[in-house]
């Protein structure tokens, strides 16, 4: 058992998850309200946490997270936390859950509209440390939304804003390899780039922080080496604890900021005319943000290529889209049903997502309307 203390507590093994009692009890909480989703229900984890994890306690359960959070549902949740007395959370699933339970948290203890604390609204020094605390419980390898300092959330505008503060990290995430051996191959590739762009992003944040890089290239690695394996063969543990470990340390690394691939996914997650998964737009639009900041990153490519063994000369965008390919990804965001119409709003609002600060190239609104286009039509941006 690895007992990992960085940003917050970390039990990482395959059988984590049987030590969930032990974590209610350590933070002291007493009557827990569980936030998880429909197909979580169906998989029968969340009688697997009530009946055996928390020895047999009665427990509150809301399981009608979308499938991205919404500023309706944390207020649902947060209805029931309140009408049941709970004084704490565990989100258990992939990263909807985590996040909407980060927003019940919050809210539970804050006063006010949900609104006021988004990042980009100056709400990060409103965010205070009387957040409830909140154990997560993640059951896919890609979002690292366990460990890491934000929420996205739409709110009833439409609008899909950043929650950013350190008091949002779950005090506990209990990363169990277990709970991803029945992961489909497409939510498998799906979450697994998911991970990858974390890791790729983070990287080429300007930020200086070279501990989170080492971390950062160490989970892309890991990545990289094992997603073909998990997808393939999704009962292979050792594929599934490095995908696990991997999506882990890409939320590590959240501290030293996104880019542009988060900015444009964040809105385009947004839209009420589809529903769009999150590292499926990651993996389509990865390519083409790579194009974009090629040469605006010093050494970091030369790094990425040699920490992958590739040629000094590769092309890290054709990389990517092999690897989408070989993993049955879409590759343009026409093929996910992203309407066309839409592209120019999504620009605009990537402008103002928090994760448009930290791309290595600074972009506008036309920038991004390009790398739209080009990711809607699978033409090169180049």
């Amino acid at each position: 058992m690895s007992l990992i203390t960085y940003l917050t507590t970390i039990r990482f093994e395959f059988g984590a998850s049987q030590g969930l009692a032990d974590d209610i009890a350590e933070l002291g909480i007493k009557a827990p309200l569980i936030i998880a989703d429909k197909g979580i229900e169906r998989a029968g984890l969340v009688d697997r946490l009530k009946a055996v994890l928390l020895r047999g306690q009665d427990v509150p359960v809301f399981t009608e997270t979308p499938t991205n959070p919404t500023e309706r549902a944390v207020l649902a949740a947060l209805d029931l936390y309140r009408s049941e007395g709970c004084d704490g959370l565990i989100a258990i699933g992939g990263g909807s859950p985590i996040d909407l339970a980060k927003g019940v948290a919050l809210l539970s203890t804050h006063g006010g509209s949900l609104e006021q604390y988004a990042a980009i609204l100056g709400g990060v020094p409103k965010i205070t440390s009387a957040v409830a605390p909140l154990i997560a419980v993640p059951t896919t390898a890609g979002t690292g939304s366990e460990v890491g300092r934000a929420a996205l959330i739409t709110l009833e505008d439409g609008r899909k804003l950043g929650f950013i503060s350190p008091h949002l990290i779950p005090k506990r995430a209990v990363c169990d390899p277990e709970l991803t051996l029945g992961l489909p191959p497409g939510l498998t590739a799906a979450t697994g780039m998911d991970a990858i762009t974390h890791c790729i992003e983070t990287f080429l944040s300007p930020r200086i922080n070279p501990p989170a890089e080492a971390i950062a290239l160490d989970g892309l690695v890991r990545a990289l080496s094992n997603i073909e394996q998990a997808v393939a063969q999704g009962s292979n543990r050792e594929a599934r604890y490095e995908m696990m470990m991997a999506a882990l340390e890409g939320g590590l690394t959240f501290q030293k900021g996104l880019g542009a691939v988060h900015a444009l996914s964040h809105p385009l997650g947004g839209l009420k005319q589809v529903s769009l998964h999150h590292g499926t737009l990651n993996a389509v639009l990865l390519p083409y943000v790579l194009e974009f900041n090629e040469d605006h990153s010093g050494t970091k490519y030369a790094i990425l290529r040699q920490r992958l063994g590739l040629d000094a000369d590769a092309d890290l965008a054709d990389y990517i889209r092999n690897l989408n390919k070989r993993l049955g990804m879409p590759s343009t965001l026409v093929e996910m049903g992203v309407p066309h119409e839409s592209l120019a709003e999504i620009a605009e609002s990537a402008t103002k997502d928090h994760s448009s600060a930290t791309n290595p190239r600074p972009a506008s609104a036309s920038d991004y309307l390009a790398i739209l286009e080009a990711a809607y039509s699978g033409r090169p941006l180049r």
